[in-house]
């Protein structure tokens, strides 16, 4: 039983928000510079996982309050943590000697891919980035998610431009500055993925002191937000297309776009203040995330 709420607590299916990204910027690595190491591959992506585990344990831990409160006023499926901590069914202090193994497990592989795979120079650096993101997401005494939009941004690096190179960075060496232009439509649309996910949590983030980027900006200019950002995540994909991103790929986005534009259409007019509609674009913004970097993934493969 207790494996279940572990897994429950490492929220298993949302590490595939980072493990995609990743991916990308593998496959990338092979279609520009046709080379692909899969130890590389492997070690890197469990590393990146443990990276992941650490921010998902760390929000647990120092979000314990608003998911309390969360479990009380407007909670949905998709957010108000696992509530393993909320329920007692794993004890505070496991978890927290958890994220230490982790994070000990997590710099051992980096050291590992720098130092005997020689992956490049910069590797124990992104590696690192990534655990500043992870922990200082949510632990103090930076705990950026509560400074109105510090978190937001740290996630658009994170989901977004250090998992696409870093998977393309650990095959070659070396960046690439399309890469960049490649990672904004994930950036910006992991943006609107935390940023629908704050609605449910705003009474409880409101009433705990959490002064997240929707709590600064209100609901109704966190609808304009959202739909600004998916207008900057089409433009930033057809510039992709313009820059070596594979004509195939954008036509994979299609439905994928479409998808984006209603859920922004529905933002606009509200649909944020009905539980059950909000749910469902809690969904959505998952799949249109998804959606970009598949999309991404299956165009460079099969071109």
């Amino acid at each position: 039983m207790q494996i279940n709420y572990w897994f429950l607590l490492s929220r298993v299916p949302f590490l595939s928000v980072m493990i995609a990204p990743y991916i990308l910027g593998a496959v990338l690595a092979n279609r520009i510079l046709c080379v692909f190491n899969w130890p590389v591959f492997y070690l890197g992506l469990i590393a990146a996982i443990l990276v992941q585990l650490i921010a998902h344990y760390s929000g647990e831990v120092y979000d314990l309050q608003e998911d309390r409160l969360s479990v009380k006023l407007e909670k949905n499926f998709f957010t108000g943590g696992s509530q393993v901590l909320v329920e007692n069914l794993i004890t505070l202090r496991a978890v927290k000697i958890a994220i230490a193994v982790i994070l000990f497990l997590a710099v051992a592989a980096g050291l590992c891919l720098q130092f005997y795979y020689h992956c490049g120079g910069w590797t124990m650096a992104l590696g690192f980035s990534g655990i500043f993101c992870a922990c200082f997401y949510s632990q103090p005494p930076l705990r950026l998610v509560s400074r109105g939009g510090w978190g937001e941004i740290l996630i658009a690096y994170a989901f977004g431009w250090l998992s696409v190179n870093t998977g393309f960075y650990l095959q070659t060496g070396r960046f690439d500055p399309r890469l960049t232009l490649f990672s904004l439509p994930i950036a910006y649309s992991v943006v609107n993925l935390i940023l629908v996910n704050e609605y449910p949590d705003y009474p409880a983030d409101r009433q705990s002191g959490k002064h997240n980027l929707l709590i600064r900006l209100g609901k109704e200019k966190g609808a304009w937000l959202y739909a600004c950002l998916v207008v900057l995540q089409a433009a930033a994909f057809l510039l992709s297309l313009g820059k070596g991103l594979p004509v195939l790929a954008g036509i994979l986005y299609l439905p994928v776009l479409i998808l984006a534009g209603y859920l922004a259409y529905q933002m606009l007019k509200g649909a944020y203040n009905d539980q059950g509609r909000l749910e469902k674009i809690c969904l959505g913004s998952i799949l249109v995330n998804l959606g970009i970097t598949l999309a991404c993934i299956l165009g460079v493969l099969f071109s």
